[in-house]
């Protein structure tokens, strides 16, 4: 990973070796703590994200119905907002959900799937940031769209071949990962799940975020090396997801090139 500093912002020390270690400690403290997740997310990206969660160690739940869900958002450690495939069902749960997190401290990452396509579902997103989701997870095409909106008390994610973590004026860039995450149905829902999951044991925004993408992505590379094809690549990475270790981060983590990634 390289980070481009900007002094005063309170990064950790950029140090890659100390990262791996840190990002070592966030996963043997989620398996050891196994928190509850409520991830609010699309009925396709359900199976994936729950037995990603229970691989890891996470307890997930994944009701959506709307009078139900802030006692779910009460009764778990962190949350997953989605906006995928979305439902009338969803469209009026979500902002109960976020409102609960707001009101009762629970952390919670925000996934707008595809509203920068969909006025409707990007005026639901805006709501959505209202509530400072402390990591806001984005692609490339909605970085773009939403530039002018992110939350300044937000830690972003945005995906790509090359991940990027932004805050305070910083900028963290993680090189894992493998292009058959681009041939499943729901890694980066699965993703945005495991990014709360780290929020559960971790505070930090910026590390829980770093541990995330590094944990799906190290395990992908792990699980292409025994996959045939996208479907057998989908089990392997349930399977690369439990069997994963801090040592497995201190040996898998890689540096971004460091040109091309600015604040």
């Amino acid at each position: 990973m390289q980070m481009v500093p900007a002094p005063g912002t309170g990064f950790p020390d950029p140090d890659p070796a100390l990262w791996a270690t840190r990002c070592g400690d966030v996963l043997a403290r989620l398996r050891r703590e196994r928190p509850r997740i409520h991830a609010l997310t699309n009925p396709v990206a359900q199976s994936l994200t729950a037995n990603g969660l229970l691989a890891l160690g996470a307890i997930p739940t994944l009701t959506t119905h709307p009078d139900e869900i802030e006692d779910f958002v009460a009764s778990s450690a962190a949350v997953l907002l989605n906006l995928g495939m979305l439902d009338g069902e969803r469209f009026a749960a979500l902002p109960r959900a976020a409102r609960a997190c707001s009101r009762l401290g629970r952390p919670f990452v925000l996934d707008p799937a595809f509203a920068d396509r969909s006025p409707r579902r990007r005026a639901l997103a805006l709501a959505l940031m209202a509530e400072s989701p402390a990591i806001l997870k984005l692609n490339q095409a909605e970085e773009a769209a939403f530039a002018a909106d992110i939350p300044p008390a937000s830690c972003l994610v945005v995906t790509g071949p090359v991940d990027r973590i932004r805050f305070s004026g910083q900028v963290l860039a993680l090189a894992n990962g493998h292009p058959l995450l681009q041939d499943i149905t729901a890694a980066g829902c699965l993703l945005g799940a495991i990014l709360a999951a780290c929020l559960a044991v971790e505070p930090e925004p910026v590390l829980a975020a770093a541990t995330g993408l590094s944990l799906l992505n190290i395990a992908a590379e792990q699980a292409a090396t025994l996959a045939r094809g996208p479907g057998s690549f989908a089990v392997h990475l349930v399977d690369a997801l439990a069997a994963l270790t801090p040592a497995d981060l201190g040996a898998g983590m890689r540096l971004a090139p460091s040109g091309g990634v600015s604040p």
